[in-house]
């Protein structure tokens, strides 16, 4: 495949990588440059945004290789705390700006095409009122159609023909039906765990069943998948692991504070933080050591009440969400990293954590023992506080060339898995489909 001009923050890529990506997926992928350029739009709800930072990460990869990605965006993105967050915000079209639009995509649509239109209408409250009909659904089903007006007549006016749209939510929904209006194609990422919790309320079935192909990021979602699908269509069902920024590729470990752990994480109830903070008061017996917190999120006030209840305020740092160049360095500097999720997909922070070389305390869920074992880190049951703990502890006492070992490991294998251009090259031969 030829490679398009690199931007600033483009890696090299490994050898034989692009070879191996091919291997990886049932699709071939065609030839492409700067002078063949192909088109396509994205889709999720908040972009860009700060905890998605890997679907920045896949659209930019793809536009080494010679893609143009229109990004769309159900909302606006309020934070944007870099200059390149704000140039990326100012290339994305946002469906939900003003009512304006929506009537007027609106009009365009029902004038161009009615019976379609009302069809789709039809469809969209169908889908949304699953289960019972009342006024909160039809309000979430002239919603998504709204969006999806949008979104239809935006890739209409632009020539696009389809959209790919992260997360199998409501930004699934907003394509399937976008799809419907359009005449169009689409096809979506699912990351879980909101999808893998409420399969049939957000008809996963039925959107695997309409769409060109659906990707899944670790063998363990691509099972759920098929879970919740017709063997027939498990065909279209394929993995392509969440890639690694290139500044966590080009990243060197340093450690410089031997007891400072690390976890980066939205304080949310899947993250299991709560746990976390009681493992840190049944530790504070232990010579001095201290996690830091990268992250925000509603369970914040709970988590801050509770580190006070146990009098660890000096073990524990709440950082609140950090620029990236940052977090990078947090990274590399700490002595392990900690996250003891209670429901996942794949989580990119350990991804990051391990191209950084860091040794991973992690629980046996989900997609994660894809990639932690005991050769890059301490793999645990998930809410055992005394197996978090222990792994705590462990990773305390480790020496420095054993943790050192680790991150080698782990170093090694993100770059085999996670490397963007290469999972980008599977994407490519899922599109020349």
């Amino acid at each position: 495949m030829a490679i398009a001009q690199r931007s600033a923050h483009a890696v090299d890529r490994p050898p034989g990588r692009m070879q191996a990506a091919s291997r990886r997926s049932d699709a071939s992928v065609e030839p492409r440059g700067p002078e063949v350029r192909t088109r396509i739009a994205y889709l999720t709800n908040l972009y860009p945004a700060i905890s998605h930072s890997f679907i920045r990460t896949e659209i930019e990869a793809l536009e080494r290789i010679g893609y143009e990605v229109v990004r769309f965006s159900v909302r606006r993105s309020t934070s944007l705390a870099t200059a390149s967050d704000r140039s990326e915000a100012a290339r994305t079209r946002v469906l939900l700006d003003t009512a304006s639009q929506l009537l007027t995509a609106l009009a365009r649509q029902t004038v161009a095409n009615p019976f379609r239109t009302l069809a789709t209408l039809g469809i969209a409250i169908r889908l949304a009122c699953r289960g019972g009909l009342n006024i909160a659904k039809l309000v979430r089903a002239g919603a998504y159609f709204a969006e999806a007006t949008a979104l239809s007549e935006a890739m209409r006016r632009s020539g696009l023909r389809h959209v790919h749209a992260h997360f199998g939510t409501n930004p699934t929904t907003v394509a399937r039906l976008a799809a419907r209006l359009s005449g169009g194609t689409y096809s979506f990422t699912v990351h879980g765990p909101d999808e893998f919790d409420a399969p049939i309320e957000h008809d996963l079935r039925g959107k695997i069943a309409d769409s060109a192909f659906v990707v899944g990021i670790s063998s363990f979602g691509r099972s759920q998948l098929m879970r919740w699908s017709d063997p027939a269509h498990w065909h279209r069902i394929t993995v392509v692991p969440c890639s690694v920024a290139p500044r966590f590729l080009e990243g060197k470990p340093r450690l410089s504070d031997p007891r400072r752990l690390l976890c980066v994480a939205r304080l949310s109830a899947q993250k299991g933080l709560p746990l976390l903070i009681e493992a840190v008061g049944q530790l504070r017996g232990l010579p001095p050591f201290r996690i830091d917190i990268i992250g925000d999120g509603d369970q914040r006030p709970n988590i801050e009440a509770r580190i006070a209840e146990l009098g660890i305020g000096d073990r524990v740092r709440l950082l609140g969400w950090c620029a990236p160049d940052r977090v990078v360095s947090e990274v590399a500097t700490a002595r392990a990293f900690v996250l003891p999720s209670f429901a996942e997909g794949l989580p990119v922070g350990i991804m990051e954590a391990m191209a950084l070389g860091r040794p991973v305390v992690a629980t046996a869920i989900a997609g994660i023992p894809e990639l932690v074992d005991a050769q890059t880190g301490w793999l645990i049951p998930a809410g055992s506080v005394e197996a978090l703990t222990g792994a705590i502890r462990a990773a305390l006492d480790a020496t420095t060339e054993t943790l050192a070992a680790m991150g080698e490991v782990g170093r090694a294998r993100v770059r085999e898995r996670h490397h963007p251009d290469a999972n980008a090259a599977i994407l490519a031969g899922l599109f020349a489909r």
